[in-house]
This record gives structure tokens, sequence and C-alpha cells, in this order.
């Protein structure tokens, strides 16, 4: 079903390949005499609230809204599902019903965007159903009525950025600020983007932080903002994802350590982190080890991307205890071009037994580096992803990579360079010599076992044991 409010009018318009269903008709005729509406609450069955709800959001009605609210028959008003943007004043509306809310009646507030299928579901757009979550009816037992259940949790989004907050934030948080004590501000994934201290802690403060599961920090300022920021880290106790975006040293390489300790100080209290990707950390080169050693379990990924690393911090990645278990391995952007190709080797035959994602472009790898770790490679049975574009290597490297690949059942994506003799001595590619490599990476992939897609930096190659199909980016 596909229902929009006409702005200018206040009329439904709907597609003519799909009517509305009479029960969508039945509370846009409803909602013409708002009053009537408001009066007739109380007798609608439950079935009936999201439908008109749905269109009351649609149509600006803000006194039935705010009716609407204490009558509300589930447990969550996943209300950002029906905003394509913030709206102040149907939140407004919204909160203004919460505060004559009997208790444990409503028990989540959802601002995020999400619970789609829950409003399709009601207003017949979709066959599948929602979460129990959404579709579980308010309690109405008289032990809930005398013992009034845990504060009302309400969830959202937040990217902080230097700009002033977005006014619905801004109302929101005040009206939060107002309700400490009924109220449970919960965000699951946070963005923090070049924000002040200052501000970053009034927000924060009203945040019910253990209830942060994924936080990316990126402030492109120097490690010692950072390392001012870790004591509110430290309180997200259940975070899962860390991502660590542009953050640089300074001069002062005995402050830099300082800031580290800081940083890895607050991160062991991370105890169910999984996920840590580290974006541009220009403050790493020599001190990876010191992050590795603050992982408190074993990590399920890990991406550290765009940065110098020693051979040192290779081997101690390679060695960590922290990285035995890794599904995803992203090390795009760090060159690997003089360093040994033990450590790489070395990390591979450690996940060999889980590894599902590996992305090394950009890393410099040579032939020596690919053609030392190829055996080992071929071992990564549950490999699914392997991209390696932007490297120079020969087109019998690359014929060796494919057959070693051909081996792994579950691989179903691979993005690899065009080999080296593609290239004129000044690096410029050569469409003849790349037509004739075309045609042997076919005979090459026809000949294998089983159909494989590849990409190359400007090709890709679709390859079934009946037929060769050739697709150009």
């Amino acid at each position: 079903i596909l229902v929009h409010q006409c702005q200018s009018n206040g009329c439904v318009r709907m597609s003519v390949h799909n009517p509305p269903r009479l029960v969508i008709l039945a509370a846009v005729g409803l909602l013409r005499d708002e009053p009537s509406a408001i009066s007739t609450l109380e007798y609608l069955p439950r079935e009936l609230y999201p439908p008109l709800f749905m269109v009351a959001v649609f149509g600006r009605h803000r006194e039935t809204l705010k009716a609407m609210v204490p009558a509300w028959p589930f447990a969550c008003l996943p209300l950002g599902g029906l905003m394509q943007k913030p709206h102040q004043g149907t939140l407004q509306a919204v909160l203004d019903g919460l505060d004559v809310l009997e208790p444990g009646r409503l028990r989540v507030l959802d601002l995020r965007n999400t619970g789609q299928d829950f409003w399709n579901m009601w207003s017949g757009g979709k066959d599948h159903m929602p979460s129990s979550s959404l579709l579980a009816p308010v309690a109405e037992d008289m032990s809930r009525k005398r013992h009034p259940l845990a504060p009302l949790e309400v969830y959202i989004e937040l990217c902080l950025k230097k700009k002033p907050l977005e006014k619905f934030l801004t109302y929101l948080f005040r009206w939060v600020e107002q309700r400490k004590a009924s109220i449970h501000l919960c965000c699951k994934k946070m963005k923090i983007i070049s924000v002040s201290k200052e501000n970053m802690k009034e927000v924060l403060r009203m945040v019910k932080l253990d209830c942060v599961q994924k936080v990316k920090l990126s402030f492109t300022q120097k490690l010692s903002t950072l390392a001012r920021f870790a004591p509110l880290l430290g309180q997200m106790s259940n975070v899962q994802s860390l991502i660590l975006s542009r953050i640089r040293g300074s001069a002062d390489e005995e402050q830099d350590h300082q800031d580290l300790l800081q940083l890895t100080s607050q991160i062991l209290q991370l105890r169910d982190l999984r996920d840590l990707r580290m974006e541009a950390p220009s403050f790493l080169e020599g001190h990876l080890d010191q992050m590795l050693r603050c992982l408190k379990t074993p990590l399920d990924n890990i991406s550290i991307t765009n940065c110098l690393l020693t051979e040192s911090d290779l081997t101690h990645l390679s060695w960590s205890p922290k990285i035995c278990q890794l599904k995803g391995l992203n090390l795009s952007g760090v060159t690997l071009t003089d360093f040994s190709p033990d450590p790489l080797q070395v990390l591979l035959e450690k996940v060999a037994g889980t590894l599902e994602e590996l992305d090394l472009n950009l890393c410099g790898i040579t032939d020596v580096h690919l053609t030392a770790f190829l055996p080992t490679l071929s071992r990564c049975s549950q490999l699914r992803v392997l991209s390696m574009c932007g490297n120079l290597v020969s087109m019998a490297v690359l014929e060796s990579l494919l057959r070693h690949t051909d081996r792994l059942p579950d691989l179903s994506l691979e993005l690899y360079p065009a080999p080296r003799e593609s290239y004129s001595s000044l690096g410029v590619l050569h469409l003849e010599r790349l037509a004739h490599i075309k045609a042997e990476l076919r005979a090459i992939l026809t000949d294998l076992e089983r159909p494989r897609k590849i990409w190359t930096s400007r090709t890709c190659f679709d390859i079934n044991i009946s037929r060769c199909i050739l697709k150009c980016l």
C-alpha cells in the first residue's frame, strides 16, 4: 500500500494500482472531525490503533496523537518508522501524550528509522510479521499497576557534529532532562564528529551509556582529544563495535604515549568488544602492540587502514591471542612492500579456520609476498570475500592465485588488480595488452572446476563452465 499525505489540502493520495484498505479510508474519514475521533478512542479495538495513528502522523493531527499515546495498546511505539525526517511538532505531541501515560503501559518509544514492518503489517502493505517486542500488548495485570515497571526507554540514533543540535533533538533532550527519574534515553549506535568536549559531555550525560553497542569517533583532531573523551568511552561497557577515524598524533612523542595509555585504559572496560576499526590512525605506528594488549576478548573483525605500520607492528598483530578467531581482516592502505612476508603468512595461518573476509587493497604487495602466503590462503576454508586491488603483481602469480583460490568453496566475491603486464613502462594501462590478458584469464577460469566471478581494476569476468561472459566496469 502506498499512502501519502498531501500537505496542501490534508487529503490522502494513493497508488492507482494499490487502492487503500477500507481501514485506512475509515481512519481518514474519522479524522476529518478530530474531536469526534478523539472521543471514540476508548472504543477502538487494538487492531485499529496503528492505521489511525499513521494517518494522524501524516496529517499532523497533533491533538489526536496526544490523545492516542496514553491509550496505545502495544508495549513499543516505533514512531521513527513513520518519519523520514524528524518532525518536532509530531514529537512534541507524542511526548505531551507520554506525560499523562499510566505507569507501565508503554515501555519503549523508538525514534530511530526502524519499525517499518510494524506499520506495513497493520496498513496491509506486507505480510511480514514484526518482532514480538513490537506486537506485545500492554500488560494489564494489577500487580504491574501496583508496582510500576522500569523507566520508559526512548531509543535514538545520535550523530554529534560541530554545528548546533537539531531542534528536534534539543526539544527531546530538554524533555528528558526534566524527567530523569522516569526516562532512560538509549542509543545503540552513536557517531561523534569534531564536537567540542563541553557539548559532548552535556549531551552524553543524558544518555544511558551502557546501552551503546556501536560507537564511531571521528574527531579529525589530535589523540589528546580522544584521550579526554576516553572516560566516557569506558562507561560504554557494552560496546561491541568501536571505530576510530582520522585520529592524529602530535609532535610530542611522550604526550602521545600518555594519551594512548589513557585511551587503552578505558578500552580495557569494553568486555564485549568484537569489532575494532581504525581508519587513518597516524598515532598507531610503532604502538599497535599497546592497542592489542588492552583487548579483553578475541575480536571477530579488525580493520587498520590507510596508515603507516612497522614490521614489528605486523608481527605483534600476527601473534596476538585476540585475533585467533577473526572473521574479517582489513589492512587496506597499509604498505607492506618492504616487510618480510612472514608476519602476514603467520597471521593467515592463525585465522585460516575462521576468516571470511580479507581486504589487502593498496598494500604494495609484490609477487614475493603473494607467492609466500598463497598456500596458507588456500587453506582459509571459510573465505567468502577476497580483495587485493591496487597491488602490482604479474600475470603468472595472478594465475597461481586463481588456481589456489579455486579450492575455496564459499568464495563468492573476488577483486584483483589488473596484472603488471597490462601497463606500459610509464605505468599507463595498455588496452591491447589488456585485451590479450582478458582472453588468457577467460581460458584459465573456464578451465577451473566451478563457476567464478572475479573483478579487476577495470574488468569483471563472469565465468561459467559452459560459457564466458565479459563485463567492463
